[in-house]
């Protein structure tokens, strides 16, 4: 499923793809696609709105 997240480092939007698979709540490291820094993602999926939200700061 994809979601989206703010770079903590530049601000620009990024899209991921979220393993639905691995449970309602995850975190992992992602680098931004615009500045390469690393944010570790903190992902929880809203089970009234049916989607994931995500949460970033820098690792």
């Amino acid at each position: 499923m994809e979601a989206g997240f703010q770079c903590a480092g530049c601000g620009e939007w990024n899209i991921t793809t979220v393993d639905q698979s691995a449970g309602r709540q995850q975190s992992y490291v992602e680098d931004c696609q615009v500045c390469c820094k690393p944010n570790l993602l903190r992902v929880q999926y809203d089970l009234s709105a049916e989607e994931f939200f995500i949460t970033a700061e820098l690792e």
